[in-house]
């Protein structure tokens, strides 16, 4: 088991060198003329459809508002004391 964490740590640091150890690559520098770039496509042709769905549009009306139906009994616990009384 100890040979186990050794090896684990061994393999942890050569990464880490390997890592730490890799070439940095620089940008190439900037063309001698310094201003933008521009690209030409005058010959080249280019056409397309325009893509829509092949149905029609459909306009829907939203719901009206509607109360809930769901009711606060207010005189819940006098009339659950009546049922009680009645047994």
């Amino acid at each position: 088991m100890r040979n186990i964490l050794i090896l684990g740590i061994v393999s942890a640091l050569l990464a880490l060198l390997a890592m730490g150890s890799a070439p940095a690559f620089a940008q190439d520098a900037p063309a001698a003329g310094g201003g933008p770039t521009t690209y030409d496509f005058e010959d080249d042709l280019v056409t397309g459809d325009l893509v829509r769905p092949d149905g029609e549009l459909l306009n829907v009306r939203r719901r009206g508002a509607r109360t809930s139906l769901i009711r606060v009994r207010e005189h819940f616990i006098p009339e659950m004391l009546k049922s009680v009384e009645n047994l």
